[in-house]
């Protein structure tokens, strides 16, 4: 497997930046300054949950293609089962991750006409 295209390695990139993400935004660590701070940020996350559904759907299509190869087995119950139950929560995540962007987008709207007051 190309080592760039490893779907373990990037989730867990992802998940990482996601952890350094969220010591930057701490409110000590003075990373965040200005409104278009947050609006950049805003933005930028909102592009994150935009990307989220086609890799679900991705993931979903390999489980059903694993159904259909009979591939695969199970510690306890049928593959099927647990197959059927990971695929149905991909498409919750679907759902979940669409309704996340809907929010981004709303609070990246009301950060928009936002400036920084020198003089305060």
């Amino acid at each position: 497997m190309d080592a760039e295209y490893n779907p373990q390695r990037l989730a867990d990139t992802a998940a990482e930046a996601v952890r350094e993400l969220n010591h930057a935004t701490q409110g000590a660590k003075g990373e965040l300054v200005y409104p278009s701070d947050a609006y950049d940020v805003v933005a930028s996350l909102k592009t994150l949950t935009q990307r989220l559904p086609q890799s679900f759907e991705q993931l979903s299509r390999f489980l059903a293609n694993l159904a259909e190869s009979g591939a695969v087995t199970a510690d306890y119950g049928t593959p099927g089962e647990h197959l059927a139950e990971a695929r149905s929560a991909l498409a919750s995540g679907v759902l979940i991750a669409q309704t996340l962007t809907e929010f981004l987008d709303h609070a990246h709207s009301a950060l928009a006409p936002l400036g920084y007051d020198t003089e305060a």
